[in-house]
């Protein structure tokens, strides 16, 4: 029998894990980490995490390398191909290491419910009987924390979509709150939204947190060129940000 943990570890700071996450991460016969190009300081955070969380348990802990998403055709088919080259390397890999069973655990960036396919991608390992999701704090906590705001306006919704999504659709209709996740092209700056509120925020938890907040029209441009710099900089950058239009504009002028 294999049961799989996914545990969710935050944004990288080991201060923000959960006694959850810390007793399935020492409970566990195998941990997977993945590495990614160009992304060596994301396997660096995740061994740092095991270094001090394992630290005289016999727990085994296996890097791999993560498929590369292909970066032509339909971007939900390559989605569909690519989850299916991760389940596959993962299948692999507790075969090789756990060939009798036991426990594995995948640390998930944030939680692995937002935004994150790790959940999607078990549903095609076969040989998994049971999965256990830990909870993680997530960017959006991180970012809301770090710019000392509330997520919602009072008694509003708020919609929580990708950068594509914004780019391709605008500002979502009938949302005063719109949180942006995963957006590599500053869709932000395609907005005619005068009115507009951003609080912007990268590398939340870590050392090297950035963020930026201000109307819209003022600190879009000061964002992007920050962005730009941190990610020549580290080589890499994960990013959030959240978007508000109306009278409940609390912390505006941080």
């Amino acid at each position: 029998m294999i049961h799989l943990d996914l545990i969710g570890i935050g944004t990288g700071n080991p201060d923000h894990l959960t006694r959850a996450a810390e007793t399935a991460m020492r409970s566990a016969d195998l941990i997977l980490l993945p590495r990614k190009e160009d992304k060596a300081e994301l396997i660096d955070l995740r061994r740092d995490i095991c270094a001090q969380v394992l630290a005289g348990t016999s727990v085994q802990v296996v890097e791999f390398d993560l498929p590369v998403r292909a970066v032509e055709g339909a971007y939900l088919d390559t989605v569909e191909h690519w989850h299916d080259a991760i389940a596959e390397r993962w299948a692999a890999e507790i075969a090789a290491h756990l060939p009798r069973g036991g426990r594995v655990a995948l640390l998930v960036w944030g939680d692995p419910s937002l935004y994150d396919s790790t959940i999607r991608i078990t549903r095609r390992l076969v040989a998994v009987e049971r999965v256990t999701v830990v909870p993680g704090i997530t960017s959006l906590q991180l970012l809301c924390a770090a710019h000392a705001i509330p997520f919602n306006a009072v008694g509003a919704p708020v919609m929580v979509t990708t950068g594509r999504r914004l780019r391709e659709g605008g500002w979502p209709e009938g949302a005063d709150s719109v949180a942006v996740m995963l957006d590599g092209g500053c869709a932000f700056t395609t907005l005619d939204q005068p009115d507009a509120v951003i609080w912007w925020g990268a590398y939340l938890g870590m050392a090297q947190e950035a963020v930026e907040a201000g109307r819209l029209v003022d600190v879009a441009d000061r964002i992007v060129a920050r962005r730009a710099e941190l990610r020549r900089v580290h080589g890499w950058i994960m990013d959030v940000y959240l978007l508000r239009r109306g009278r409940d504009l609390v912390g505006e002028e941080a």
